[in-house]
C-alpha cells in the first residue's frame, strides 16, 4: 500500500510563514528607500568592492536592533516614544523626538527630489512641479487611503527592485574577488571613505525604522486586542514577530549587497567614480537590457519605476514615524487607519514634515547627492537613539520577562559602538 504525498503540509508551512509576515517585512522593504539605492550605488561606483562587506556584517545587528525596537512595541502597547516619556525625563524625551522629526524631514526631502529627477527621465515635466505633484500625491493617499490598503498597492511596485539582483547574475562577476571582499573588510581611513561607510550605515540601520517597526507592531496588537494592546502578549507572538523581522531584514540587506555589487561591476568598473545625477544611477542597470533595442530608456524606466515605487513607500513611513513619535510625547490620537478628524494632531505632523521637506529642494541642493547627506545625518542621529533602544530594551523593570537576553544586547551594543566610532572618525577625518 502507497503511503500518502505529504506536499500540503509543506504548502500549510508555507502559507503560515506568510501570515506572520508584517511590519518587519514593511520596515525591510522601506529600508531600500531612494536614499538606501543613491548611497549604495555612490558606495559601488566609488569604492568598487571596497565596502561590499558591509551588507553581510550590518545583517545581524540590523535584525537585533529592529528585533528590540519591535518587541519594545508589542510589549509596552506603545511606541518607542511613548516608553521614553514614562521613564525617562522629558529633555531626553524631546531630544529623541527631536532627533527624528529632523533626519526623518530630511530625509523626506531627499527622497521626493530623486522621484521627481527619476520621472524626468521619463518625461520631460520641470522639477518643481513633479516634486509638487508627488507631495500632493503622497499626502492625498496617506492622509484619505487606509495604509495597509496602499501599501499593499505599493509593494509590487518595491518588485522593481529584483532589478537588481537579477543585474547581478547577468553581468560576469569575478567571483572569487567578489567573495573575498563580502567576507574580508576593508577599511580605509580617510575622509571620503569613512564619510560613505557612515552613510551605509545610517540608510541601513535608520532612525525612521526604529520608531515605525515599534509603532507598527502597536497596531498590529490593537488589531488583534483593540482594548488590551501588549498585554495579551505571549513568547508565541515574540517567536512570530522575530521570523517577521528576521525575513525583511534578509530580504532588505540581500538587495543591499546586489545594488553595492552592480554599482562596483558596471559603474566603477566602466570609469564612473561619481554618482551626479539619476541619469548616472540608471546606467547601473543597463547590462539588464542591453540586448533590446533602447536599452537606455528601458533601464532609466526601470531604475525610475523602483524609485518612485519605492518613494511612495518611503515617504509616508518617514512622515508617520516623526508623527507617531511626536503624537506619543503630547498624547494625541495616533494611528494611519484614524480618520484625518479623529488625529488631527498626528496627521499635521505629516503635513508640516512632508510640506518642510519639499521645500527642502527649492534651495539649490543636488537632490542626488541630498540623498547621500540624508544618509549620513541617519548614521549620526541613531547614535544616541541607539543607546536609548539598548537601555530600554535591557531593562527589566520595563521589558519584564520579555528583556533582551544576552546575544541581543551584545549586537545592540556592539552597532552602537560601530555607529558612533563611525561617527567619530568621520569628523575627525574632516
Amino acid at each position: 500500500m502507497q503511503l500518502p504525498p505529504k506536499p500540503k503540509v509543506k504548502k500549510k508551512k508555507f502559507w503560515k510563514f506568510l501570515t506572520v509576515l508584517g511590519p518587519g517585512l514593511t520596515t525591510g522593504a522601506a529600508d531600500d528607500d531612494p536614499s538606501g539605492i543613491a548611497t549604495y550605488s555612490q558606495t559601488g561606483a566609488q569604492f568598487g568592492y571596497g565596502q561590499l562587506w558591509t551588507a553581510l556584517y550590518m545583517l545581524p545587528f540590523m535584525i537585533a536592533v529592529q528585533e528590540a525596537c519591535a518587541r519594545i512595541g508589542m510589549v509596552k502597547g506603545k511606541g518607542i516614544a511613548a516608553v521614553v516619556k514614562e521613564h525617562y525625563s522629558r529633555p531626553v524625551l524631546y531630544a529623541v523626538v527631536g532627533l527624528v522629526v529632523v533626519a526623518n524631514t530630511i530625509n523626506i526631502g531627499a527622497d521626493i527630489g530623486a522621484m521627481a529627477s527619476a520621472a524626468q527621465l521619463l518625461i520631460p515635466v520641470h522639477f518643481v512641479v513633479l516634486t509638487l505633484l508627488f507631495t500632493i500625491i503622497i499626502l492625498l493617499l496617506e492622509i484619505f487611503t487606509s495604509y495597509k490598503a496602499y501599501s499593499k498597492i505599493l509593494k509590487w511596485l518595491a518588485i522593481s527592485l529584483l532589478a537588481y539582483p537579477i543585474t547581478v547574475f547577468i553581468v560576469d562577476q569575478p567571483w572569487p574577488t567578489v567573495l573575498r571582499a563580502t567576507i574580508i573588510p576593508h577599511f580605509e581611513f580617510n575622509f571620503a571613505f569613512v564619510f560613505i561607510i557612515t552613510g551605509v550605515l545610517g540608510t541601513t540601520i535608520s532612525p525612521y525604522m526604529f520608531f515605525w517597526q515599534a509603532s507598527q507592531e502597536v497596531e498590529e496588537e490593537k488589531d488583534r486586542h483593540p482594548t488590551r494592546p501588549g498585554k495579551l502578549v505571549g513568547w508565541q507572538h515574540i517567536k512570530n514577530m522575530r521570523i517577521d523581522n528576521t525575513a525583511g531584514m534578509i530580504i532588505s540587506e540581500f538587495t543591499t549587497w546586489c545594488i553595492l555589487l552592480v554599482g562596483a561591476t558596471v559603474l566603477h568598473g566602466s570609469g564612473v567614480r561619481d554618482i551626479n545625477t539619476a541619469a548616472d544611477a540608471a546606467r547601473a542597470l543597463e547590462p539588464l537590457v542591453h540586448s533590446f533595442p533602447n536599452s537606455g530608456f528601458l533601464a532609466k524606466l526601470i531604475f525610475s519605476i523602483g524609485i518612485i515605487g519605492l518613494g511612495l513607500l518611503a515617504v509616508p513611513v518617514l512622515s508617520g514615524s516623526a508623527a507617531y513619535a511626536v503624537s506619543e510625547a503630547f498624547e494625541w490620537k495616533a494611528s494611519l487607519n484614524l480618520k484625518l478628524r479623529r488625529a488631527q494632531g498626528f496627521y499635521g505632523v505629516i503635513i508640516v514634515a512632508t510640506l518642510i521637506g519639499l521645500a527642502i529642494n527649492f534651495v539649490g541642493i543636488d537632490p542626488v547627492k541630498a540623498l547621500v547627506y540624508a544618509a549620513v545625518l541617519n548614521g549620526v542621529a541613531a547614535v544616541p537613539l541607539l543607546f536609548l533602544i539598548g537601555r530600554i530594551a535591557m531593562s527589566k523593570e520595563i521589558m519584564g520577562e520579555y528583556k533582551s537576553g544576552l546575544l541581543s544586547n551584545i549586537f545592540v551594543w556592539f552597532t552602537f559602538i560601530a555607529m558612533g566610532a563611525a561617527a567619530v572618525a568621520m569628523f575627525y577625518t574632516i
